[in-house]
């Protein structure tokens, strides 16, 4: 009898630890097996950055704790080893001291002496800078702060930038070269802006530059992978990549982009590099990542059916015509099985990615969309029994709607927020990309949300065969609402504002919703047994405000409007109903259910016979304990 694949691996702090699965693998041929061995390498060899990127002290402490962790022999079922554990599982989940979502620093739930006691009984040492790093509240105690009323560079605790503020990164970046008119570069991508004296400087993330140790690994191992590319395309890919990591040039890292996007035809494709910047402020530094994934077939037809349309979908959006695209090219999209996560898609990682970043790519030709399965599928496998669908839906009918349209309405809405959304619109000449400074990712992500729900009720996507019911939308609008409004507050402590883009733009849109409709009252807030709901009246109507926002947002984007996005923001998508959200923890705290998710990856291991490679092995019996300490022995190179 076939053994069910266990999805739920464990549950600690306010996390939950899942698997996926890499279906179809053990099918693959030996060059596909190796082609996704060796890039899944590469992936696995960064790691070491973006620690060191999420904060300077972090490396160190993770070798401090690993040490202790590998070497203590004392009584391990006491109370305080147990906080130990929970705390170093904590900060591995969040690849370093601060929250991976709320940015706060994590603290220890045991005291200073009992780590001192630690440190003695396995021999460790530890130096009095990375004790109060890691004890001291008042210490770089968050790692990215969006308050416009703080200098949000200098009281960040990221280690993008280094003794400089927030006016000398806006005025330094200001100067810069930005490139042709036409072809404007990703100033600060790929760097650290410190400061030198009196002078700012920039030290680059590239071989023989910052991070040269791990970066030769990665280029170790994408010229391994290199060696099994499934056409010539895909070689000169890895070719620009590899250019662009040993030269640090950004006018490169575009050359390879561009590539990427018209690269279409191998079933495995990878992310890897310095790419999203939510983990800066002012938006201008990528974290590390990396995702190796093959695709989906079947899934992918549906997503193939929106690019192939991407054309109508802009025309027919409800913006205004001089926001909109005359010509829509390069679009492509498919729904992809990921193979591997690294970086800073790892261990939580996002559910779908469209790439690159960069407006005039897309604008020129186009841009690349995924929507990850097996891990939406992981998500959803682990949540049927969770209840929480049971605690904040309304009625049956709501809940009957999501259980059996829900999953398809959710896949549909990364669809056409990756494929379609990220990649429409555009700015008016003279608009620069970095106009909505530190709310441009809250912007961005509302923008791509907002199409999605206009779009997921359209007519068009029944007539394509792709939406099967109009519960589909409805149920997806349910979702959205329930989120945005309530369930989402699961996962700030009280006391506490939104701070992450996408919760403070999964907010601006729900409430924005509810309010503008309230006369007509097309979100109704109603009570029921003591406890609160949102109930949608009117999904036509409701439709109707999700283009009004849709329209203002992308204004506000193709004009650069600083003052009308930090205004939007701030009024609807930093600040909630604090009865509501001690309400709504209650609830939340009686279903004994983790509010944030990641994962462990599979594990691949080459079989050799006779001194050659004949197959690659893979496996998924890792804890995420032992995962984390092995990457941490093979996968160490920063000091």
């Amino acid at each position: 009898m076939k053994q069910e694949f266990e999805y739920f691996a464990e549950q600690f702090a306010d996390l939950k630890i899942l698997r996926y699965k890499v279906d179809c693998f053990e099918q693959f041929s030996i060059d596909k097996k190796l082609f996704i061995y060796y890039l899944s390498q590469a992936a696995i060899s960064g790691r070491d950055i973006l620690w060191d990127q999420n904060y300077k002290h972090n490396l160190a402490i993770r070798k401090t704790l690993e040490e202790i962790y590998t070497k203590y022999q004392g009584l391990k079922e006491s109370e305080d080893f147990k906080a130990f554990e929970v705390y170093f599982k904590r900060i591995l989940f969040s690849n370093g001291i601060h929250h991976h979502y709320s940015m706060d620093k994590i603290l220890p739930k045991f005291n200073i002496e009992y780590f001192n006691e630690l440190l003695k009984v396995t021999n460790t040492e530890c130096t009095e800078e990375i004790k109060q790093a890691i004890f001291n509240i008042n210490l770089d105690n968050k790692r990215v702060v969006l308050d416009s009323d703080k200098d949000i560079i200098a009281t960040s605790a990221n280690n993008f930038y280094q003794d400089v503020t927030q006016k000398e990164v806006e005025d330094y970046y200001a100067n810069q070269d930005k490139g042709d008119v036409k072809r404007p570069l990703s100033i600060g991508l790929n760097s650290q802006l410190v400061k030198n004296g009196a002078k700012l400087e920039e030290k680059v993330w590239k071989l023989e530059g910052m991070y040269s140790e791990v970066i030769e690994q990665i280029i170790y191992w994408l010229d391994k992978a290199k060696e099994y590319s499934q056409n010539e395309h895909q070689k000169l890919i890895i070719d620009l990549l590899v250019k662009y990591y040993k030269s640090g040039d950004l006018r490169t890292f575009d050359d390879y982009s561009i590539e990427w996007i018209k690269e279409t035809e191998s079933p495995i494709d990878f992310i890897n590099g310095f790419i999203e910047v939510y983990g800066d402020p002012l938006a201008y530094k990528g974290s590390w990542e990396s995702i190796v994934n093959y695709t989906d077939v079947e899934a992918t037809k549906r997503a193939k059916l929106m690019s192939d349309n991407a054309q109508w979908f802009e025309d027919n959006s409800p913006v205004d015509k001089a926001f909109k695209k005359e010509r829509v090219s390069g679009v492509t999209a498919k729904v992809v099985n990921v193979a591997m996560l690294a970086g800073d898609c790892y261990p939580y990682t996002p559910i779908g990615i469209n790439l690159p970043n960069a407006e005039w790519i897309r604008a020129e030709f186009g841009s690349k969309s995924v929507t990850i399965d097996n891990i939406m599928k992981s998500y959803h496998m682990s949540s049927l029994k969770s209840g929480m669908l049971d605690e904040f839906a309304y009625s049956d009918e709501e809940r009957e709607r999501a259980q059996k349209w829900g999953f398809l309405g959710g896949c549909l809405h990364t669809d056409l927020h990756e494929c379609l959304g990220h990649g429409s619109g555009k700015l008016l000449d003279g608009v620069q990309q970095d106009a909505l400074k530190n709310y441009h990712s809250t912007l961005e992500e509302a923008r791509a949300d907002l199409f999605a729900l206009y779009y997921i009720m359209d007519e068009k996507l029944m007539q394509l065969g792709i939406v099967p019911h109009e519960d589909v939308a409805k149920s997806e609008y349910d979702a959205y609402i329930r989120n945005g409004m309530m369930v989402q507050l699961t996962r700030i402590e009280e006391g506490s504002v939104l701070e992450e883009s996408h919760m403070r733009n999964r907010q601006i849109i729900a409430k924005w919703a509810y309010e503008k409709g309230a006369e007509c009252n097309i979100i109704e807030k109603v009570q029921k047994d003591g406890k609160t709901f949102y109930k949608i009246n009117d999904y036509s109507a409701l439709r109707i405000i999700f283009a009004q926002l849709l329209t203002e947002v992308q204004r506000i984007k193709s004009e650069g409007d600083f003052e009308a996005c930090k205004a939007l923001v701030e009024n609807y998508g930093v600040r909630f109903d604090t009865d509501l959200h001690k309400e709504v923890l209650e609830r939340f705290k009686m279903l004994n259910i983790a509010p944030y998710a990641g994962f462990i990856n599979p594990k691949y291991e080459l079989v050799q016979n006779a001194g050659k490679v004949t197959d690659v092995k893979i496996s998924y019996d890792e804890s995420f304990i032992e995962q984390m300490l092995r990457y941490g022995k093979e996968n160490t190179f920063l000091n």
